[in-house]
C-alpha cells in the first residue's frame, strides 16, 4: 500500500463497488494502474467534433490518448485517424466499464446536457476530469460534480480557457489593488447569440451513423432535428442555456477571480419572449445582487447582458467594445476583454501606477491540469470548487427568467425561497437510467 497513492487506491475502491454507477450495466473492469509521476497520461475523450473537439485534442497530444467516444460514428472515423491506437466507443458508459482501471483522465466536450453524467460517471472510478463550460446544464449538476471532485480527492478543471492567459491576470492585480476604490457594480456583456434555426414541420431521417438515442442521453425524447447540431443546441432549454451558458463562465470568470465572489443573494431577468417557448432567451439582462466582499460596498451589483442587451454605463466610460468586463468604483472604472484592459479614472488629470505583476503565468490551461493529477494535486485555478460558483451564477440567470420573477436565493441550501416553481429548473427531470 505504501508505493500506490491515494488517486489509485480510491479508484481501486470506487472500481470495487456494485452498483453505484451506470458503468455496473456492464462488465465490472479490474483494477487501475499505478501512475508514475514521469510517465504520459492514460487519457480519454468524450465528444470529438467541432472547434472546440479539435482544441482540446491538440492540448492533450502529449499525453497516452487510450479511448474516444462519440455518438456520431462519422466522427469516430474522421477523428480516430489522428489516434489510431485510441480504442473507439459511441457511449461512454461502456467505455468506462471496459477501460475504466486503465484511464487516468477524461475531457469533456459534449453538448451541455451530458457534461455532468459523462463527468460523474468517470469520478466514481477515480478518473480525473476536465469538462467544458459551464459544467453542467443545471445547479444540482454542479453541485454533484462538485461533491463527486473533492470526495475522490481529483484535479478537475473547467474549460475556461481564457483564466490561463496573461491579461487577465494584470486584470485582477489592478482590480486588488484598490485603483477605483470601493467596487458598487460590475457589467459583463457578449454579443452572443444563440436564437435557433427554426425546426421543419416534417419527418427528418436521422443520419445512419448518428445515434441519436444516445445523443440525447438525459434528454426527453423528440424526434431528431438538424437544427439542434452545429452548436444550436444552445438555443434549446432542453439541451443548453442560450447565449449566457455559451459565454457567461469565460467572463463572469473575472469578476469572480478578483474580488473572489461566493453566490448571489437575488437574480432577476429581462428578456423579450422567444416565439418558441422551447427556445432559450435571447437578448438576455440578468441583475444580480451579491453580499459585499473585500473592496466593494455593502451590496454589489453584478449584470449581464447578450445578444442585442448593453449595459448603461459603457456610454459613461466611453466604452466601445463588443464584449468585456466592467468594474465600476468610487474613483473610475477597469475595462477588461480577453486580450487587454485599460483602467478609466474620473479626474483625467489623476494618475495611477499598476501594480508589479505578483500572479505567476500559468503553464497552460489543460497543463496544469495534466500536471496536477500526476502530482496528486487537486488545486488547478478552474478545479469544480471554484468554477462551479462560477458557473451556477451563470444558470441561475436563465432560472430568474424563465420562472418570470425576481428570485430570492439561498445559496447553502441550493433553494430560491420564494418560487416553488425554481426547483424543478434548478433540478430538473431526466429519462431514466440516466439521473446523476
Amino acid at each position: 500500500m505504501s508505493q500506490m497513492n491515494r488517486r489509485s487506491f480510491m479508484k481501486r475502491a470506487a472500481l470495487s463497488a456494485v452498483g453505484l454507477s451506470l458503468a455496473s450495466a456492464f462488465p465490472c473492469p479490474g483494477f487501475s494502474r499505478e501512475l508514475n509521476i514521469n510517465e504520459k497520461l492514460n487519457l480519454a475523450h468524450v465528444g470529438l467534433a467541432g472547434m472546440q473537439g479539435d482544441f482540446h485534442r491538440s492540448s492533450c497530444n502529449t499525453e497516452n490518448r487510450v479511448a474516444i467516444c462519440d455518438v456520431d460514428k462519422a466522427s469516430l472515423e474522421k477523428y480516430g485517424a489522428e489516434i489510431p491506437d485510441a480504442k473507439r466507443y459511441v457511449d461512454f458508459r461502456e467505455m468506462y466499464a471496459e477501460m475504466g482501471d486503465q484511464i487516468d483522465a477524461v475531457v469533456v466536450t459534449t453538448p451541455d446536457h451530458t457534461h455532468a453524467i459523462a463527468a460523474i460517471e468517470a469520478m466514481k472510478l477515480g478518473i480525473a476530469p476536465y469538462v467544458e463550460k459551464p459544467l453542467a446544464h443545471d445547479v444540482y449538476q454542479i453541485r454533484t460534480m462538485q461533491k463527486y471532485a473533492k470526495e475522490k480527492n481529483l484535479a478537475s478543471q473547467m474549460g475556461t480557457q481564457i483564466h490561463a492567459g496573461d491579461n487577465y491576470r494584470r486584470a485582477v492585480e489592478l482590480v486588488r489593488s484598490g485603483a477605483i476604490g470601493k467596487i458598487s457594480r460590475i457589467d459583463v456583456w457578449c454579443g452572443v447569440v444563440w436564437g435557433g434555426k427554426p425546426r421543419t414541420n416534417d419527418d427528418v431521417k436521422v443520419p445512419e451513423t448518428l445515434d441519436w438515442d444516445l445523443w440525447l442521453g438525459p434528454a426527453h425524447e423528440r424526434p431528431y432535428q438538424p437544427c439542434y447540431f452545429g452548436g444550436n443546441w444552445r438555443s434549446f432549454w432542453e439541451f443548453g442555456n442560450g447565449g449566457m451558458g455559451d459565454m457567461g463562465c469565460h467572463f463572469m470568470d473575472l469578476p469572480f477571480w478578483a474580488l473572489d465572489l461566493q453566490y448571489p443573494k437575488t437574480i432577476e431577468a429581462f428578456a423579450p419572449k422567444p416565439a418558441d417557448e422551447d427556445f432559450a432567451a435571447r437578448d438576455l439582462h440578468v441583475e444580480y445582487v451579491f453580499p459585499g466582499v473585500k473592496g466593494t460596498t455593502d451590496e454589489l451589483a453584478v449584470s449581464w447582458s447578450d445578444g442585442t442587451a448593453k449595459p448603461e454605463s459603457l456610454e459613461k466610460y466611453g466604452v466601445t467594445e463588443g464584449n468585456g468586463v466592467l468594474f465600476i468604483g468610487e474613483e473610475g472604472a477597469i475595462y477588461s476583454n480577453y486580450t487587454s484592459h485599460r483602467l478609466i479614472l474620473n479626474d483625467k488629470n489623476k494618475t495611477f501606477e499598476a501594480p508589479a505583476p505578483s500572479i505567476p503565468a500559468s503553464v497552460g490551461h489543460h497543463r496544469e491540469w495534466i500536471n496536477a493529477i500526476k502530482e496528486g494535486k487537486t488545486d488547478t485555478t478552474c478545479n469544480f470548487a471554484y468554477s462551479g460558483r462560477v458557473a451556477e451564477t451563470i444558470l441561475l440567470g436563465p432560472v430568474a427568467y424563465r420562472c418570470g420573477q425576481k428570485l430570492e436565493y439561498d445559496a447553502k441550501k441550493m433553494a430560491v425561497t420564494n418560487c416553488d416553481a425554481a426547483a424543478k429548473i434548478l433540478k430538473q427531470e431526466v429519462r431514466a437510467g440516466w439521473e446523476v
